[in-house]
This record gives structure tokens, C-alpha cells and sequence, in this order.
């Protein structure tokens, strides 16, 4: 694979908590403009894993290259500030602004002024525009002047996604996007994923293996820590040992 196909990858990333390997050795490659998905059962490593490419955590040795520029050492705004972006498994909004609000603070906080939330409210006017062309681009527009605590679950997280894409990320890191969702959301977010990917390049820890058959171009298995499997959903879901580590039989 040629250096400009990659947009993000990691050389022997390991981190060690107090003797304990969470990841150990994991040499991963995320093509630009594809949707990469990150799955294992339960303390795999995923969640680590995240941490350490978001910089939430740093790795005990290994490196980090986004765009071919090596972001081992950099702090999490400075990464988000190079447009690699994480929206959270908690749904990261300010629950008594509406939604245009919230996404008006988003597209400021993106343009590096300061929080003007005691200046007239023609300042924040100006983003008006933008912030309602990403409120209809997650499907919100009717629940624009709704305070986010009144929207459903499903809906906040369309609502977390709209302010994260205010950032205008090159990468969207999603973490669990579809956690505690109904089919309807389910599906719902599916379709908004898809389309957030249509020009960038998305990599998701997700549970929901239906969504990740769906939408992922590329799957990396984690067990205990390191790279089990990795390829087409197809050809890692008939993998013998990604069947074990899911089912814990053989081949069943």
C-alpha cells in the first residue's frame, strides 16, 4: 500500500498499566476515505486503543503517524486542530441549549474565538447558515429549536455527530456511535455514517456486528490486546479463531 492510501498508522503501539499489556504490539493502517471498523469481545483492547490514537493516553512505546507526520507526542487538541476527530461514546453536548445552539458553539469553538456566550446574539448569528446545513445533514432540521435534553437518544447522538463534523474532521473517530440504540436509531445513524463518509475517512469501535457488516471497508479484530484478524467483513467473520474469541469454541 503506498504511503498516500494511508491516512493514519500505528507501529508497535502498546500500552501497559502496572504490568498489565491492555495493547500489545498493534501495527495498524486505516486507508484514507474508507470506513475502518475496530471490534473484539469484551476487553479486547479497543477502548485503550482509541485512547491512544485520540491521545487520551500515551502509549508505553510505539508510534502514532497521521498523514504521514508523527503525532506521538501531541495533545489532544493539537490532534483534533490537525482534523483528527473523536466523538464520544457519551454524548458530548450542552443538554439545556438547543440544537442549533449547540452547534453554533461548535462552529465557533472550530473557527478559534473564545466562547461568547455573554456577547449579543448577532455574534453567534453569523453561523447560522452553516450550523443549519449540518443540523439538516443529520437529519435534525425539525428539532432545531428543541433544548438537547428533550431529544431522544438516538437523536442526541445525531446531535454529537453534527457538532463534531463542525470541527470539519479530515478523520472521525466514532466510539460506540450505535451503544443503546433501538433498530430505528440503529439504522438511522447507519445511514448518517455512511454519509459523513462519502468525504472522509471514519474509524469506529462498534459492537453491533451487523453495523460493522454493513458499513466497515475494513475490520480489525482485537483479542487480549493485539491483532487477531484483520480484512473484508467476510473473510474475518469465517476467520476460525475470530469465531473462538467471539463464541469461544473452535470453529462453532
Amino acid at each position: 500500500m503506498r504511503e498516500n492510501e494511508t491516512i493514519l498508522v500505528t507501529e508497535d503501539l502498546t500500552k501497559e498499566f502496572a504490568g498489565f499489556i491492555a495493547v500489545s504490539g498493534v501495527n495498524l493502517r486505516v486507508a484514507r476515505g474508507s470506513i475502518h471498523a475496530l471490534i473484539g469481545p469484551n476487553g479486547a483492547g479497543k477502548t485503550t486503543c482509541f485512547n491512544l490514537l485520540t491521545k487520551f493516553l500515551k502509549p508505553t512505546r510505539g508510534r502514532i503517524l497521521y498523514k504521514g507526520r508523527d503525532i506521538t507526542a501531541l495533545a489532544p487538541a493539537d490532534v483534533a486542530r490537525l482534523g483528527l476527530v473523536r466523538s464520544f461514546q457519551i454524548s458530548a453536548v450542552f443538554p439545556h441549549l438547543t440544537v442549533i445552539e449547540n452547534v453554533r458553539i461548535a462552529l465557533q469553538r472550530a473557527r478559534g474565538g473564545s466562547f461568547d456566550f455573554w456577547r449579543s446574539r448577532k455574534v453567534l448569528d453569523v453561523y447560522d447558515g452553516r450550523a443549519r446545513e449540518l443540523i439538516d445533514d443529520v437529519g435534525l432540521s425539525a428539532f432545531a429549536d428543541l433544548p438537547a435534553v428533550e431529544l431522544p437518544y438516538g437523536r442526541k447522538r445525531a446531535l454529537e455527530i453534527a457538532t463534531t463534523l463542525a470541527l470539519d474532521p479530515e478523520m472521525l473517530l466514532l466510539d460506540e456511535p450505535t451503544a443503546g440504540m433501538g433498530h430505528e436509531d440503529i439504522d438511522r445513524i447507519s445511514h448518517l455514517i455512511k454519509r459523513v463518509a462519502a468525504d472522509r475517512t471514519v474509524l469506529m469501535v462498534e459492537h453491533n456486528l451487523s453495523v460493522v457488516s454493513n458499513l466497515s471497508d475494513c475490520i480489525t479484530v482485537l483479542t487480549r490486546g493485539r491483532v487477531l484478524a484483520e480484512g473484508p467483513y467476510a473473510e474475518v467473520a469465517v476467520n476460525p479463531e475470530v469465531r473462538e474469541a467471539y463464541m469461544g469454541t473452535g470453529h462453532g
